[in-house]
């Protein structure tokens, strides 16, 4: 078997051994994972193993002329047009139903929930009031959950980890999802009923082209006047217009996000919600490090590299 040659944009020097396999049967090349550097110098490779930084789009599908795979080591791909890849005879590689390795990252419900306590509490504002020796204990009045409402949006790996934090700060969990559900603690509802009766609605549902900006303006109108939000799962799965116009007018009391739409954007310095958070205290937002953790980093990235070893392999034979 011709040995094929593998385009990476991916750091693995968390593991010294995450190639092992892969080394075995491929070439592997390094780039930096700029948008730029991935267009000119793909054409010639057979597999991509990709980063979410950067757009594995039309322009630079069609510029790669020998791809047959790519590889990226998590569960979303809004970073890659799959469609069109397909269309090219392009396998894409993913996690999202790899559920045996995902059930054992937690990583992102425990950001989620961070940013939950980071907005009730206020948190990143008043440690910058803290660290300036300004002690603001009034201003910084918060809520507790005790006995408050969680409404989950999408029941699968993640809502339900949501739900069993839920469960032990003594909130009333309830959850909504297009497939019924059986979760100790969690009282399945109709979207309506979730959206009028949480004091905090967290989202856990994959980007697809039907649930693009399915928080929307019209959702917001029927939330619980002072709901939190908290999002981890795309950008796009929220109208930003309608968020920051609702956390304008106070209906929505605080957001907590770890994605933003266009974070892939050299000029995020101007994005309308990160300038909003730079002069309001009740917008949170991360920088996409949900599933930032060394385990999930490592096991992430270990298992596509395996994965992407295995196609190798099948396709060699």
């Amino acid at each position: 078997m011709n040995r094929w040659k593998v385009f990476c944009n991916v750091d693995l020097t968390l593991k010294e051994d995450a190639l092992k396999e892969l080394d075995k049967i491929a070439d592997v090349s390094y780039f930096p994972a700029k948008q730029e550097v991935l267009l000119e110098n793909i054409r010639d490779f057979d597999a991509y193993f990709a980063s979410g930084y950067v757009q594995m789009n039309k322009e630079v599908l069609d510029y790669a002329k020998n791809l047959k795979v790519i590889a990226t080591p998590g569960t979303g791909t809004d970073h890659i047009d799959v469609t069109y890849a397909m269309g090219k005879n392009i396998d894409v590689l993913h996690l999202a139903k790899e559920i045996e390795l995902l059930n054992g990252f937690t990583a992102t419900a425990e950001q989620a929930w961070a940013l939950l306590l980071s907005c009730i509490r206020k948190l990143p504002a008043a440690f910058d009031c803290a660290k300036n020796g300004y002690w603001a204990r009034e201003r910084f009045t918060g809520i507790q959950l005790y006995k408050k409402t969680l409404g989950i949006i999408g029941l699968g790996r993640l809502g339900t980890m949501m739900a069993s934090f839920g469960n032990g700060f003594n909130m009333n969990v309830i959850g909504c999802d297009i497939v019924e559900k059986n979760i100790k603690g969690v009282k399945q509802v109709s979207l309506e009923e979730l959206l009028k009766s949480s004091d905090v609605i967290t989202v856990h549902i994959h980007l697809t082209d039907e649930n693009k900006k399915f928080i929307s303006s019209e959702l917001f109108h029927k939330m619980k006047k002072g709901v939190v939000l908290i999002n981890t799962s795309r950008g796009a799965i929220i109208d930003e217009d309608a968020l920051l116009e609702n956390l304008h007018s106070g209906h929505v009391s605080a957001a907590g996000l770890d994605v933003i739409h266009g974070e892939w954007d050299k000029n995020l310095y101007d994005h309308p919600l990160i300038k909003y958070a730079r002069e309001h205290d009740n917008l949170v937002i991360s920088p996409h490090i949900a599933g930032a953790t060394v385990e999930s980093i490592i096991g992430a990235r270990v298992f596509i590299a395996k994965k992407l070893a295995e196609y190798i392999i099948q396709r060699g034979n």
